[in-house]
């Protein structure tokens, strides 16, 4: 499988990434192998709140760049069936028309209760399509609200789309995605208010250290205006990070961790344990504390 993969093998790639999202038996080894073969891809994350446009951008920016003969990955974080606990799959329904391309590479992964806008594993399937070839992957988040900042752990470059008219864009660039985004897009700019929007961005940025430097553009994503600038002001910001690549993978490290912990612990224990300290009969420093020691004693 690992020489297929490499190979740019569609179907390994498919095997390989049902392994990966399921945490199968020989996932975490197979991407060990493949780990020494990524670092070639421009891993973007694409979020925002309910109604931006987020996949229409996705779906022109993959057109831009099936345009100039980039292999592509599309990572479609969706919400979970209530039935099945898999994804619903609405943006690849929605992205139908690059089915038949073979540099494209589409799948969708359910959150199954992950926060953050993501599900887990999101970082290991981007670098599987990396170790596959694809040389551009576009991480779209669920569009849970204000909360995804998360993206911003996995991706090279975080771009940040909003609307003109909605009455959460200032809580949400308030809520912390001020602090994660690389670049800005006001998407639907024909709408009344798109310049009112941009001048509030600018505002914020102006008193942020952090976002000095943080592109905005405006796009009509549904008739493919502003895509082409989108993607320069991408690359451009992916340019200026390269130079200190360690703090890209610190927060992805941190994330990482974070889950294999998590996953050492089974549900049944934590909610039991989150009973107990609900019933007030232990206090949650203790129950760190127990699993903490239970998970160092393997």
């Amino acid at each position: 499988m690992l020489e297929r993969i490499l190979a740019g093998d569609e179907r390994a790639l498919a095997r390989a990434a049902t392994l990966i999202e399921n945490r199968a038996s020989g996932a975490s080894d197979l991407l060990r192998q493949l780990f020494p073969h990524t670092g070639h891809a421009l891993i973007t994350g694409i979020t925002g709140p309910p109604g931006a446009g987020k996949s229409t951008l996705v779906d022109q920016l993959a057109r831009c760049y099936r345009a100039e003969k980039v292999p592509l990955g599309i990572i479609a974080v969706d919400p979970s069936s209530p039935f099945s606990g898999g994804a619903l799959l609405g943006d690849r329904i929605r992205m139908q028309q690059h089915h038949d391309d073979s540099g494209v590479f589409i799948r969708s992964m359910a959150t199954r209760g992950n926060a953050g806008g993501l599900a887990r594993g999101t970082l290991d399937m981007a670098l599987l399509m990396d170790a596959a070839g694809k040389r551009a992957i576009l991480v779209e988040t669920v569009g849970v609200g204000q909360d995804e900042v998360e993206v911003a752990r996995l991706a090279d470059v975080t771009v940040v789309v909003l609307v003109p008219g909605m009455g959460d864009d200032v809580q949400a660039i308030k809520a912390g995605i001020m602090e994660v985004a690389d670049v800005f897009v006001i998407n639907k700019a024909d709408l009344p208010g798109a310049a009112r929007l941009e001048q509030e961005l600018r505002a914020m940025i102006s008193i942020s250290p952090r976002a000095a430097d943080t592109p905005i553009v405006q796009t009509v994503a549904g008739e493919g205006k502003g895509i082409a600038e989108c993607l320069s002001a991408m690359r451009e910001v992916h340019a200026r990070k390269k130079s200190d690549p360690a703090a890209t993978w610190l927060p992805r490290l941190r994330g990482m961790l974070r889950e294999r912990l998590l996953e050492q612990l089974p549900e049944a224990e934590l909610e039991k344990a989150a009973r107990e300290v609900a019933n007030r009969t232990t206090d949650p420093y203790t129950v760190v504390d127990l699993m903490l020691a239970q998970i160092k004693r393997g």
